[in-house]
């Protein structure tokens, strides 16, 4: 099929490029024009494992092109997908301007029938609402155009692996049409026959996804509802912890006792220093809006978003108690990115934690592997080191912010000899706590027992 993706960020970006690998061709467009010119020169304007080479490989075989015209993209798309943002307003509603804009331009530009898909992340009943915008501007032109809803459930550093081998394929749709055309896209996937480029051509411990049809109302409320399931989720597991810390008991057992019930599961239980990114905490409020405008109570997510909230002040003042002052401390930070394998930091835990240390006074070291480049935009004035060596080299304590793989396997018994004081607080828990005390550091993590400095054993 011919397909236009219209927004090249995360969510688009990887949607086209991997539509592409499926064997469609597919044209993406984005009204930033820099972002549009980073990737015809063949780079990418993200970090996200394994984009980079689909991308690559699509655009040489002529089924993946960018361009900052949409209306050349809504000319050659049979069928649209939107992947525009939707930002959260000051009151917490998502911002659905942008949505707006595109369904006026697809209306304006349309030349044939079109198949327009919400792939963004909206509030339930935005489908219909699309509708109206498309029949509205698209009047006396003899087009007519479906509707559906397909919303993405890709996280950010598996993003690519998670589309090309998805647990479920989520289309709402008010008719037949639109589901038949959005069967065949995801054909390739629903009868697992395309190569995958994540495992030299097989994947043999793959799947088949669950096809779900709803109505457009429902795939729209499944994205929101799954979203606000796992912050609640996590919320509960930081909730917890608090607890285990003051009982001496070690959350990662007991949330690992509590997931092994299959009513429960274990995914997301994972304590730290609480949920960020663009999707979690933005969905969040969206979904918790949208429930006060009904006369719904959703009191329940805004608790979780209050705990969530208050995990960067209860990791300060963690530090305050080991360090008694802050002011003229060199602190150093290990991750910037919301999470691992991304370079995202909208919405991360860094952001507030940088924050709260410059408004105390702390001289702030920070690294990251690939997330450096974007903190510094918005704090220019931020130390961002080459390694995390530098960033501990003497330093009073070392924060890890971001579970990074690699700061797991890093030399800690040099970290060690060139701390100022050997104080490691551990915000996503990351190490092993008796590995750590066995090197001589103070360690401390979120939710499991204190590990004090080892002391040096003396003759009498």
């Amino acid at each position: 099929m011919r397909i236009s993706v219209i927004g090249a960020g995360y969510v688009g970006l990887v949607t086209g490029a991997c539509l592409a690998e499926l064997g469609h061709v597919v044209h993406c467009t984005d009204n930033d024009s820099a972002k549009i010119a980073v990737l015809e020169s063949g780079k990418l304007p993200i970090y996200e494992p394994g984009l980079d080479e689909i991308v690559a490989k699509n655009r040489r075989s002529g089924r993946l092109s960018f361009s900052a015209d949409p209306a050349t993209a809504v000319a050659q798309g049979d069928v649209i997908f939107i992947c525009v943002g939707t930002p959260p307003l000051p009151n917490g509603d998502a911002d659905l301007s942008s949505i707006d804009r595109v369904a006026q331009m697809i209306a304006a530009e349309a030349k044939s029938d079109k198949l327009v898909v919400e792939k963004s992340t909206v509030p339930a009943q935005t489908g219909q609402q699309l509708k109206r915008v498309l029949e509205i501007y698209g009047r006396g032109r003899g087009i007519r155009f479906h509707v559906a809803s397909n919303p993405e459930f890709l996280r950010e550093g598996t993003a690519v692996g998670d589309f090309l081998h998805p647990d479920r394929i989520v289309v709402g749709v008010d008719d037949e049409t639109a589901e038949k055309q959005l069967r065949e896209i995801y054909r390739p996937l629903l009868d697992q026959n395309f190569a995958c480029p994540l495992h030299n051509g097989s994947c043999p411990h793959s799947n088949q996804p669950t096809w779900l049809v709803t109505t457009i109302n429902s795939a729209e409320l499944i994205k929101h509802a799954s979203n606000s399931f796992l912050a609640i989720k996590i919320s509960y597991a930081n909730m917890v912890s608090d607890l285990a810390e003051m009982l001496g008991a070690d959350i990662e057992q007991v949330m690992h006792g509590v997931g092994l019930d299959p009513r429960i599961g274990p995914h997301f239980f994972k304590p730290g220093l609480g949920f960020g990114g663009f999707c979690l905490p933005k969905d969040l409020q969206a979904f918790v809006r949208l429930a006060e405008r009904h006369g719904v109570d959703f009191s329940m997510l805004r608790e979780a978003e209050r705990i969530n909230h208050q995990r960067i002040e209860s990791f300060v003042e963690k530090l305050r108690h080991s360090l008694w002052v802050l002011k003229g401390k060199k602190i150093g930070l290990l991750g910037l990115a919301f999470k691992a394998n991304t370079d995202d930091i909208r919405f991360a835990p860094s952001i507030e934690l940088i924050k709260r240390l410059h408004n105390e006074g702390v001289r702030v070291s920070a690294f990251d592997p690939q997330a450096s480049e974007k903190i510094s935009g918005q704090f220019p004035d931020l130390n961002c080191t080459a390694d995390a060596y530098e960033s501990a080299n003497g330093a009073d304590a070392l924060l890890i912010v971001t579970e990074w793989p690699e700061f797991r396997d890093l030399d800690w018994k040099r970290i060690h000899q060139i701390m100022a004081r050997p104080l490691v607080l551990d915000g996503r828990n990351l190490l092993s706590a008796e590995e750590m005390r066995a090197l001589g550091f103070e360690y401390q993590s979120v939710g499991r027992p204190r590990v004090a400095q080892a002391m040096p054993t003396t003759s009498a």
